[in-house]
């Protein structure tokens, strides 16, 4: 079955708009394993405007499900994570004047200083994602670094379907499905998110190499009118609608 992961980084954005400790993080995290999500993701930024350390404290301590620590390759996030040693580390690009992450990670570009940045990281067993975009020269360096995992990154492919533009949106699309193809291909592990939501999740989760949907923001946003049980129950069933 296809797993889903649910980013609950802007439950903190909402707690953090008024300083107060409402809402929290972890009680977040608990609706989503009630509501049978198989993963919490959480991006500790290097300005912390979400998710703070004391939520990802609070996550180690108290999960049941899986946390997906999203972090950039910095020594600062290196030293959290190897106190912390969560089941999964996704390293992502990161730019403090961005409103959220723009683009996937260079990996072909710092292929040798990733390797090493990612071998302790290994050792101390979290699983190392690349969040990236489809390109093969990405897919490949991902391989060979020795990550176990890349993360296709599906925010252009949900832009240009908010934009009504087709054309580019089915050649993302396109894209996508070739990428998965090659990574699993090289013995990767498939993930794919960034913009996902009701609306366009069905072509991305019928991508069959793809094992796992990290998706955050638009469920946090539908949870204000429905709930966030109700909103990650209403994803899952399109998940597995569009998986057949």
């Amino acid at each position: 079955m296809l797993r889903l992961g649910v980013n609950i980084d802007h439950v903190a954005t909402i707690r953090n708009a008024r300083g107060t400790p409402w809402p929290d993080p972890m009680r977040a995290a608990k609706l989503v394993e009630e509501a049978g999500a198989d993963g919490i993701t959480a991006h500790l930024r290097e300005d912390r405007r979400h998710i703070a350390d004391a939520d990802i404290d609070a996550l180690m301590e108290g999960l049941r499900l899986p946390l997906n620590l999203e972090m950039a390759a910095t020594a600062e996030m290196q030293t959290i994570a190897l106190r912390h040693k969560p089941h999964a580390i996704c390293l992502v690009p990161e730019k403090r004047e961005e409103r959220t992450t723009e683009g996937g990670l260079d990996v072909a570009g710092n292929d040798n200083a990733l390797a090493h940045y990612i071998t302790p990281l290994r050792e101390a067993g979290s699983r190392v994602s690349m969040f990236i975009g489809a390109q093969p020269d990405q897919i490949r360096a991902s391989a060979r670094i020795g990550a176990a995992v890349v993360e296709l990154h599906t925010g252009a492919y949900a832009d240009y379907d908010t934009e009504g533009r087709i054309a580019e949106r089915d050649a993302e699309l396109a894209a996508i499905r070739e990428g998965a193809a090659l990574a699993a291909s090289l013995g990767l592990e498939v993930h794919a998110g960034h913009g996902l939501t009701f609306d366009n999740v069905g072509p991305i989760a019928a991508i069959p190499e793809i094992r796992e949907l990290n998706i955050g923001h638009f469920l946090i946003a539908e949870s204000v009118f429905i709930g966030l049980p109700a909103a990650i129950r209403e994803m899952r069933r399109r998940m597995d609608e569009a998986r057949g």
